[in-house]
């Protein structure tokens, strides 16, 4: 049964807008009639779609998992696509997923597969419509989605992970700034201008902080108005594909941010070439999706020029050996699986290995960071209280 948004005014006056299923938009008129709404507008969601295909606002990393799981369950136990995606629209408590759903089994109820289905909403990554379109084409859809809600949701605990990690730092910076921001704002200027009265001759390090404290107070507008402008070049400038090129081999180039940046990709390579391996997707067309889930354009240049090579007959591990991108462990990992026959088994094994590994540098990473922060305030505020002290002894010498 089609679906299809409306709008109409409730028996209070008030606007309403939402989806419906029907037959025709006629019907669908008829029951809001019968809830004693008045129709404003009723449309097709395919009619809406075909206008703007990105109408439609993609699913989070959350929710994406979460309707992956509920798309696996409800089909292993044996309850027909049309129902499934039926039942996972009306759980939805998010508009846009429910009105995403409902598209989806429209487009299904037309004939589509459920792979095409999704492609129509141009709404999910091109892993996951791949997946779907090996696991529509072995008959065995169910099992797929399965693997794939795995994935998912252990991609959405990875990206979890790291955002927990990132949270405690990220305070202590803020309130590290503020606290020296209010220090030089405020105590440092009242202080030092009883020193300035006194006529007094006052330290270089003195002079340097009021300097500073000055700057602040009077010019902070500036300050701001600068940062913003630069932070907005910066991110035209990142847009551009010159400047993504640039910044990522600067990435490459610096020795911490290089293992974090190449630990990341390697570990999102590997799990999305074993799920899409797995579920029986051709490895070129594999190697190019694993290619697109990666961030750093200069590695995934490496994974498509490595496709090409595998097409033409090479083996896929002695491509990614002649990176540096790849760790040597997940290459050999990989070679040892081309070797065996058993591809597959070994790519799920690097994937869990790489992320293991990424997880664990980025703990470290931040743990090591927590520490630095606080050293770093203290020395700065050290500094201040210098400036602000010395003169107050300079003053007891010259008194005895």
């Amino acid at each position: 049964m089609p679906a299809y948004h409306f709008k109409a005014l409730d028996d209070q006056g008030s606007v309403q807008k939402g989806l419906l299923e029907g037959d025709s938009a006629r019907q669908v008129r008829q029951q809001l009639r019968d809830k004693q709404w008045t129709p404003v507008e009723v449309s097709a969601v395919n009619d809406r779609q075909s206008q703007n295909k990105s109408r439609y606002k993609k699913p989070s990393a959350y929710e994406l998992a979460l309707l992956t799981r509920q798309l696996s369950v409800l089909l292993a136990a044996g309850i027909p696509l049309e129902e499934t995606l039926a039942a996972v629209a009306k759980q939805s408590p998010k508009t846009h997923i429910k009105s995403l759903m409902l598209a989806v089994r429209s487009h299904v109820l037309e004939g589509l597969s459920l792979a095409r289905a999704l492609q129509q909403a141009a709404s999910f990554p091109p892993l996951y419509i791949a997946t779907i379109a090996a696991g529509e084409k072995s008959g065995h859809l169910d099992l797929i989605l399965n693997q794939l809600a795995d994935y998912t949701e252990n991609r959405f605990a990875l990206q979890k992970k790291i955002q927990g990690a990132m949270v405690y730092p990220i305070v202590l910076m803020v309130m590290a700034i503020g606290v020296i921001m209010g220090l030089m704002s405020f105590v440092v200027p009242k202080i030092v201008k009883v020193f300035e009265q006194s006529e007094q001759a006052l330290p270089l390090i003195t002079q340097v902080v009021l300097t500073l404290s000055n700057i602040i107070t009077q010019w902070w507008w500036l300050m701001l108005l600068v940062l913003a402008g630069t932070a907005f070049l910066f991110y035209r400038f990142a847009q551009t594909q010159a400047g993504k090129l640039a910044i990522d081999s600067m990435v490459l180039r610096l020795p911490i941010l290089a293992r974090l940046s190449k630990g990341l990709n390697a570990a999102r390579f590997a799990s999305t070439l074993a799920i899409l391996v797995r579920s029986g997707v051709p490895l070129i067309e594999a190697l190019h999706i694993g290619a697109a889930v990666t961030t750093n354009l200069h590695i995934k240049q490496t994974i498509v020029t490595a496709a090409d090579r595998v097409t033409e007959g090479s083996s896929l591990s002695s491509q990614l050996e002649k990176s540096t991108y790849f760790p040597p462990m997940m290459v050999q990992m990989i070679k040892s699986g081309e070797n065996s026959g058993e591809l597959e088994s070994m790519l799920s094994r690097a994937a869990t290995m790489q992320e293991a590994e990424a997880t664990n540098f980025i703990s470290t990473l931040l743990s090591l960071l927590e520490p630095l922060m606080l050293v770093l305030m203290g020395v700065v505020v050290m500094i201040i209280v210098m400036a602000v002290m010395l003169p107050i002894v300079n003053m007891n010498d010259l008194a005895g």
